[in-house]
């Protein structure tokens, strides 16, 4: 009986494990059923949720204003050499009137100054040509084109200081999103704060990406246009110093000892 009882549950235990088997495969089948990949602008952009519209904008503004200000910032557009070489011709030869003519012609910084300022000089003080009064016009015209141009590249500097607040906006909006989840699951269930913690994250890093090259290149932009203003300051000083030299001509080496007489 006991030999009977053992082989029928043999028989129960053997067929329970077929059955396993068998439905082993479906059972895998339903259980790993392929999930569809979220492609990468959903995964780095798309679930960073609506401030990423307001980050991307800034990224747009950047890109529009270093296009701008690599244009704007050039020597031919401060200190054209052409320009340099024909007003130094006129000032050398005293012809100031003329050098003014072609300054005004010229959309150049330095053919402005120097329409702007050069009729300031003063035939009657042969010794400086009035320099002094050159000098203040010089300074406040650079004073307002200063204005102008550091205004396009102050709104680089505002977008670099813009992005990282848009992320940390998007960081609150994302922490507060899931502290809500907790609130209403009740338990603390990652593939339910998945998309809280993205919106998170997303938005902190790419407000960190649009910030970084905004900072370099606002130096960048800002110690070029010092150079080029300084450039601009240097030439307008040479071709001064050229018709104050050609004015002096006479008298230049007169004050300069050559022996002394016994």
């Amino acid at each position: 009986m006991s030999y009977k009882l053992i082989n029928r549950s043999g028989l129960t235990v053997s067929a329970c494990i077929t059955a396993v088997l068998a439905t082993a495969p479906q059972l895998f089948a339903q259980g790993s059923a392929p999930v569809a990949k979220a492609s990468l602008l959903d995964r780095w952009v798309i679930d960073g949720g609506p401030t990423m519209l307001f980050i991307g904008a800034a990224a747009v503004a950047f890109v529009a204003l270093s296009v701008y200000n690599f244009m704007n910032l050039t020597k031919a557009k401060f200190v054209p050499s052409d320009l340099y070489a024909v007003l130094h011709d006129h000032m050398t030869a005293c012809r100031v009137r003329s050098a003014i003519e072609v300054a005004a012609s010229h959309t150049s910084v330095l053919g402005r100054m120097v329409a702007y300022s050069f009729p300031n000089i003063d035939a009657t003080q042969p010794e400086t040509l009035g320099r002094d009064k050159i000098e203040d016009s010089i300074a406040e015209f650079i004073n307002n084109e200063t204005r102008k141009n550091m205004a396009w590249i102050n709104y680089i500097s505002v977008v670099a200081q813009a992005s990282p607040m848009l992320g940390l906006l998007g960081t609150v909006m994302g922490m507060v999103g899931a502290f809500a989840t907790l609130k209403t699951a009740g338990a603390a269930d990652p593939s339910q704060l998945a998309g809280d913690i993205s919106v998170a994250l997303l938005t902190t890093l790419w407000g960190l990406i649009v910030a970084l090259p905004c900072i370099v290149l606002y130096y960048f932009f800002k110690n070029k246009y010092n150079d080029l203003v300084a450039q601009t300051v240097h030439a307008a000083e040479e071709l001064i110093n050229a018709s104050v030299a050609t004015v002096n001509a006479d008298t230049l080496f007169a004050k300069i000892p050559e022996g002394i007489d016994a």
